[in-house]
Protein backbone atom coordinates (compact mmCIF):
# COMPACT_ATOMS: atom_id res chain seq x y z
CA UNK A 1 0.00 0.00 0.00
CA UNK A 2 1.11 3.58 -0.41
CA UNK A 3 2.17 5.86 2.44
CA UNK A 4 -1.43 6.71 3.32
CA UNK A 5 -2.32 3.02 3.33
CA UNK A 6 -5.14 3.53 0.86
CA UNK A 7 -4.07 1.94 -2.43
CA UNK A 8 -2.90 -1.67 -2.65
CA UNK A 9 0.39 -2.24 -4.46
CA UNK A 10 0.61 -4.86 -7.18
CA UNK A 11 0.12 -8.34 -5.71
CA UNK A 12 -1.16 -7.12 -2.35
CA UNK A 13 -4.70 -7.34 -1.12
CA UNK A 14 -6.71 -5.17 1.19
CA UNK A 15 -6.75 -6.01 4.89
CA UNK A 16 -9.12 -8.79 5.90
CA UNK A 17 -12.19 -7.63 7.77
CA UNK A 18 -12.86 -9.74 10.86
CA UNK A 19 -16.48 -10.64 11.48
CA UNK A 20 -18.06 -10.80 14.92
CA UNK A 21 -21.20 -12.33 16.35
CA UNK A 22 -23.41 -14.40 14.09
CA UNK A 23 -21.48 -13.27 11.00
CA UNK A 24 -18.35 -14.86 12.50
CA UNK A 25 -20.24 -18.12 13.00
CA UNK A 26 -21.31 -18.21 9.35
CA UNK A 27 -17.83 -17.22 8.15
CA UNK A 28 -16.23 -19.97 10.25
CA UNK A 29 -18.73 -22.50 8.91
CA UNK A 30 -17.91 -21.50 5.33
CA UNK A 31 -14.17 -21.90 6.03
CA UNK A 32 -14.82 -25.37 7.46
CA UNK A 33 -16.92 -26.29 4.44
CA UNK A 34 -14.09 -25.13 2.18
CA UNK A 35 -11.69 -27.35 4.12
CA UNK A 36 -14.03 -30.31 3.77
CA UNK A 37 -14.28 -29.70 0.02
CA UNK A 38 -10.49 -29.60 -0.20
CA UNK A 39 -10.14 -32.75 1.88
CA UNK A 40 -12.57 -34.74 -0.26
CA UNK A 41 -10.11 -34.17 -3.10
CA UNK A 42 -7.56 -36.35 -1.28
CA UNK A 43 -7.59 -40.00 -2.35
CA UNK A 44 -6.51 -41.13 1.13
CA UNK A 45 -9.50 -39.38 2.68
CA UNK A 46 -11.90 -40.94 0.21
CA UNK A 47 -10.46 -44.36 1.07
CA UNK A 48 -10.98 -43.62 4.76
CA UNK A 49 -14.61 -42.67 4.08
CA UNK A 50 -15.15 -45.98 2.30
CA UNK A 51 -13.50 -47.86 5.18
CA UNK A 52 -15.78 -46.07 7.66
CA UNK A 53 -18.86 -47.04 5.63
CA UNK A 54 -17.68 -50.66 5.53
CA UNK A 55 -17.09 -50.58 9.30
CA UNK A 56 -20.61 -49.23 9.90
CA UNK A 57 -22.12 -52.04 7.80
CA UNK A 58 -19.99 -54.59 9.68
CA UNK A 59 -21.11 -53.05 12.99
CA UNK A 60 -24.76 -53.43 11.93
CA UNK A 61 -24.25 -57.05 10.88
CA UNK A 62 -22.41 -57.93 14.10
CA UNK A 63 -25.04 -56.30 16.32
CA UNK A 64 -22.81 -53.60 17.77
CA UNK A 65 -24.22 -51.52 20.59
CA UNK A 66 -24.97 -47.80 20.57
CA UNK A 67 -21.85 -46.97 22.62
CA UNK A 68 -19.67 -48.87 20.14
CA UNK A 69 -21.07 -46.78 17.28
CA UNK A 70 -20.34 -43.61 19.24
CA UNK A 71 -16.74 -44.63 19.92
CA UNK A 72 -16.22 -45.51 16.24
CA UNK A 73 -17.71 -42.17 15.16
CA UNK A 74 -15.38 -40.29 17.53
CA UNK A 75 -12.36 -42.23 16.30
CA UNK A 76 -13.38 -41.49 12.71
CA UNK A 77 -13.79 -37.76 13.45
CA UNK A 78 -10.29 -37.77 14.94
CA UNK A 79 -8.97 -39.48 11.83
CA UNK A 80 -10.65 -36.84 9.64
CA UNK A 81 -9.08 -34.09 11.74
CA UNK A 82 -5.63 -35.66 11.49
CA UNK A 83 -6.03 -36.13 7.74
CA UNK A 84 -6.99 -32.45 7.42
CA UNK A 85 -3.94 -31.37 9.45
CA UNK A 86 -1.71 -33.67 7.40
CA UNK A 87 -3.06 -32.18 4.17
CA UNK A 88 -2.49 -28.67 5.55
CA UNK A 89 1.11 -29.56 6.42
CA UNK A 90 1.65 -30.91 2.90
CA UNK A 91 0.15 -27.76 1.35
CA UNK A 92 2.33 -25.47 3.46
CA UNK A 93 5.51 -27.46 2.80
CA UNK A 94 4.82 -27.47 -0.94
CA UNK A 95 4.22 -23.70 -0.88
CA UNK A 96 7.21 -22.76 1.29
CA UNK A 97 9.66 -25.29 -0.10
CA UNK A 98 8.69 -26.42 -3.62
CA UNK A 99 12.07 -28.09 -4.04
CA UNK A 100 12.71 -31.45 -2.38
CA UNK A 101 14.20 -30.87 1.06
CA UNK A 102 14.98 -33.17 3.94
CA UNK A 103 13.07 -30.96 6.39
CA UNK A 104 10.01 -30.86 4.14
CA UNK A 105 10.17 -34.64 3.75
CA UNK A 106 10.34 -35.06 7.53
CA UNK A 107 7.33 -32.78 8.06
CA UNK A 108 5.27 -34.70 5.50
CA UNK A 109 6.40 -38.08 6.87
CA UNK A 110 5.46 -37.10 10.43
CA UNK A 111 2.01 -35.96 9.33
CA UNK A 112 1.56 -39.22 7.45
CA UNK A 113 2.65 -41.21 10.50
CA UNK A 114 0.07 -39.41 12.66
CA UNK A 115 -2.61 -40.41 10.15
CA UNK A 116 -1.37 -44.00 10.13
CA UNK A 117 -1.63 -44.16 13.92
CA UNK A 118 -5.30 -43.10 13.78
CA UNK A 119 -6.03 -45.48 10.91
CA UNK A 120 -4.59 -48.32 13.01
CA UNK A 121 -6.63 -47.22 16.04
CA UNK A 122 -9.82 -47.20 13.91
CA UNK A 123 -9.04 -50.58 12.35
CA UNK A 124 -8.14 -52.16 15.69
CA UNK A 125 -11.34 -50.94 17.32
CA UNK A 126 -13.49 -52.03 14.36
CA UNK A 127 -11.84 -55.47 14.41
CA UNK A 128 -12.48 -55.76 18.14
CA UNK A 129 -16.16 -54.82 17.84
CA UNK A 130 -16.89 -56.98 14.81
CA UNK A 131 -14.86 -60.08 15.66
CA UNK A 132 -13.81 -60.13 19.32
CA UNK A 133 -16.33 -58.27 21.48
CA UNK A 134 -18.80 -61.18 21.62
CA UNK A 135 -16.11 -63.59 22.81
CA UNK A 136 -14.14 -61.32 25.14
CA UNK A 137 -16.71 -59.28 26.76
Amino acid sequence: MDAKNTTPRHGQTAPVTKHTGIRHLFAAASYSLGGAKRLIGEAAFRHELIAFAVAMVAFAISGAGFFQYIVMAILFLLMMAFEAINTAIEEIVDRVSPEISEMGKHAKDLGSFACLCLILANATYAFYVVFLARYLG
